[in-house]
């Protein structure tokens, strides 16, 4: 993988004038500009202004040629018109024809992977695919002032999420995917803590919803903890490496907590209000935020996810987190990349975040958008923005692994480990970390 990334560090040199003309502002001036200028004041040193000015306004000129763009589809007409703006504001980059194909973040990362030269020049997906398109050779390192720019500008999650062995790769465009806690709050007094919301709950006769036997919540005990499950992939996209600490005391710490949730009376497993019902509180996401008003009405919250207590230590829920990302293909026309990382920069942009959530209600990235008055007045979004400081980026995971945490999740609603020794969760763990490890050999 490090060979790979080198590599495309490399090849990217050949074209980093472009490149950093990019990264320090919309209108790009690239270093070719002085080059061209030098060269005409030694061969004529008698130059006048107006030629000077002539031969730079010649190498501000990015050329012509065709862009193919593929988003999801609820955004390919914003994204048609963000595009159109800033070509007209920004007439170096207007020789481009630039087509805007509604193709989704999944089924955009598996085409590319499968056919890279065929794919967009520039396409969203999710960061979870962010190794495997690396791996192809499917993304442009983004170097130089663009790269200050997508760590300066957006949370740090999402740009850690965009970023591979110290290289970033993309351009991040939302931090909206991941979980958090809806409550009635008659019911709930304090989403601070797992025991106080649980015992509300019980004394309200109102149910706690939370999905234990999903492979995506049940992290959220663990990694909680402290404790590690991540995978690292080869060039081929192959899984070698399975870094995974659950057989462990912080690993027994978790699982009891899973125990003592579905002891409760108001436990009920499952994370969808659609199909919840006399609900006190549910972990979810902002994809049901629209429900969650519906049925709780004016006693409507959100809140970060709560501590949970094991042996009389507080520990922090924690979980995954996902982002939506835009990469551009590497090109072997400078100005054609130049074009490109000019375009994505403007869509990733605070102005352009804070439009597409206005628009069509995705969560920003960019840290100055996720101050603004409209997104702060979105209890949702800010529930998950806070909640996303205690989380990571969701990598990649074998097929395997999801069915194997259902198992174990379906394993703790049955009870089966009600009544375990601290010794008999660790066995438990140590066989569930054995099989996690078998799907990277």
């Amino acid at each position: 993988m490090k060979k790979r990334v080198l590599a495309l560090i490399m090849s990217t040199t050949m074209v980093a004038a472009a490149l950093a003309g990019c990264g320090s502002s919309e209108k790009a001036e690239t270093p070719a500009a002085d080059s061209a200028a030098t060269t005409e004041t030694k061969t004529e040193a008698k130059a006048d202004a107006p030629a000077a000015d002539a031969a730079t306004e010649e190498v501000k000129d990015y050329g012509t040629g065709e862009i193919k763009v593929w988003v999801a589809e609820n955004v390919q007409t914003f994204t048609e018109t963000k595009i159109k703006e800033f070509q007209d504001a920004n007439p170096e980059y207007a020789g481009y024809a630039v087509t805007v194909e509604p193709v989704g973040e999944g089924d955009a990362a598996s085409n590319m992977i499968t056919d890279v030269a065929g794919g967009a020049d520039i396409f969203g997906f999710a960061q979870d695919q962010l190794a495997r398109l690396v791996s192809a050779g499917a993304l442009s390192p983004v170097v130089g002032d663009n790269a200050t720019f997508v760590n300066e500008q957006n949370d740090a999650g999402a740009a850690s999420a965009a970023t591979m062995a110290g290289t970033v790769f993309a351009y991040p465009l939302t931090s909206d995917n991941g979980y958090f806690l809806y409550y009635d709050k008659s019911v709930v007094t304090d989403p601070t803590s797992l025991d106080k919301i649980v015992a509300d709950c019980e004394a309200a006769g109102k149910s706690f919803y939370m999905e234990i036997n999903s492979a995506w919540y049940q992290p959220a005990f663990f990694f909680g903890t402290g404790c590690t499950l991540t995978y690292d992939t080869d060039d081929m996209g192959n899984f070698t490496t399975c870094n995974i600490d659950y057989a462990s005391d912080n690993g027994v710490k978790a699982l009891k907590a899973m125990i003592n949730l579905h002891k409760s009376s108001a436990f009920v497993n499952g994370s969808s209000l659609s199909a919840a019902t006399n609900v006190g509180a549910i972990v979810d996401g902002t994809w049901d935020s629209g429900a969650a008003k519906e049925l709780f009405g004016d006693n409507y919250a959100c809140a970060k996810l709560p501590t949970f207590n094991v042996d009389g230590t507080d520990y922090q829920f924690s979980g995954f987190g996902g982002f939506k990302l835009m990469g551009i293909k590497p090109q072997t026309d400078a100005n054609k990349l130049a074009v490109c990382h000019a375009i994505v920069k403007h869509l990733s942009s605070e102005e352009v975040q804070l439009a597409r959530y206005n628009e069509v209600g995705w969560g920003p990235s960019n840290v100055a958008v996720q101050q603004s008055d409209a997104v702060k007045a979105d209890e949702a979004l800010s529930a998950l923005a806070e909640q996303l400081a205690f989380t990571i980026p969701q990598g990649q995971y074998p097929n395997d692994y999801w069915a194997l945490g259902t198992s174990l999740g379906d394993s703790v609603i049955a009870g089966e480990y009600d009544n375990a020794s601290d010794e008999e969760l660790m066995k438990v763990l140590e066989d569930f970390q054995a099989t996690c490890q078998s799907y990277a050999q």
